[in-house]
């Protein structure tokens, strides 16, 4: 342990003397020559794909945003489980990913200006999104209009950054793929994590019954989140507990997902958002199943800003962090074992 704990305190202190000296360099620059007529801003960059120590701290120039685009002002920005494998470059073809890389796919912020046919929200808004291509880690981030919808007003920026994409997987998940509806039984599998935290709250909101899994440590959340039966996966097995449900929620694959088709009901679906269920056990056991893609859509973001106001789903921030600690974030993110999820702080809070 104490190796590691080395080895981690030096790769942060390398990451933040690599913020230092960028920032003298273009400082000292700007100084010389006279500052370039682009506004510039702080980012996180990864110019080429690996692991989390790729990313530097740099200034770049501040993105302009085109007719159909807003420029939004970063408060908070989320960190997610595929974040990890967006760096990699490993799905960069299928995904559109481009270097220089600013990650960032969950934000919070206050719109700065918008293009002339961006008219849905206006500058001083406070809003809460998923930019497609990410950016969110930085200080300015431009977005289409379908990739954000006002912040929810009982939520601080930092807590809205921990709801986009998250959420959004989770609705799109069960509301619009499964059509989850009362009456009906879902097993969510990582019910503790940044999308089974809110697949929790809104199959309770549907008016389903909740079966969920998590670790030791996470037992309480589940119950907390509403979950009807909370099963400890290091203690029991799921399919001693969970018997003909209707619907599998399933970010986890591999085992897990060769043991889930067995504790459905014929008809069932399982919804998979990491790997494919085998045709042949689906047809074997007459039950269906969605691959889910989670996509930005303003509408769905309203929806489930209402919600939260409504105090009917709330998110689930276990840290705040400085933008600095980037590669920490991105470690953490890496091992899938996440509660509720991470957030990096932008910029301060705005009062009022």
């Amino acid at each position: 342990m104490r190796a590691h704990h080395d080895k981690f305190t030096g790769m942060e202190a390398a990451f933040r003397l690599s913020w230092t000296l960028t920032l003298f360099t273009v400082l000292g620059y700007n100084a010389a020559f006279g500052a370039g007529e682009r506004p510039m801003m702080n980012a996180v960059v990864a110019h080429e794909y690996g692991a989390p120590e790729v990313l530097k701290f740099e200034e770049v120039a501040r993105p302009e945003p085109k007719d159909d685009e807003a420029l939004v002002r970063v408060i908070a920005s989320g960190v997610n489980p595929a974040d990890p494998l967006t760096l990699s470059g490993k799905y960069a073809r299928e995904w559109g990913t481009h270097l220089p890389l600013i990650p960032g796919y969950e934000i919070a912020g206050i719109i700065e200006k918008t293009g002339a046919n961006f008219t849905s929200l206006k500058p001083g808004d406070a809003v809460y999104g998923y930019p497609t291509f990410g950016g969110g880690w930085a200080d300015y981030v431009v977005v289409k209009e379908w990739e954000v919808a006002p912040k929810p007003k009982s939520l601080s920026f930092a807590e809205a950054a921990a709801v986009p994409m998250g959420a959004l997987t989770a609705w799109q998940s069960l509301v619009d793929a499964g059509q989850l509806h009362a009456g009906q039984t879902i097993l969510i599998h990582g019910g503790s994590g940044g999308v089974g935290s809110f697949a929790i709250q809104i199959a309770k909101v549907r008016g389903a019954r909740v079966i969920a899994t998590a670790s030791t440590a996470n037992q309480d959340l589940l119950k907390q989140l509403g979950a009807d039966v909370a099963i400890d996966y290091t203690k029991q097995k799921f399919e001693e507990v969970a018997k003909d449900v209707d619907c599998v929620l399933d970010p986890v694959g591999k085992d897990t997902l060769a043991r889930s088709y067995a504790v459905m009901k014929k008809g069932g679906i399982i919804l998979a958002l990491v790997a494919p269920p085998d045709p042949e056990e689906l047809k074997k056991r007459e039950i269906r199943a969605v691959g889910v893609w989670v996509k930005p859509n303003a509408k769905d973001l309203s929806e489930i800003a209402q919600l939260i106001d409504a105090g009917k789903i709330k998110p689930v921030v276990t840290k705040l962090l400085p933008l600095s600690e980037a590669i920490a974030a991105e470690k953490q993110a890496e091992t899938h074992h996440t509660r509720g999820k991470v957030v990096l702080r932008i910029a301060d809070e705005p009062k009022g």
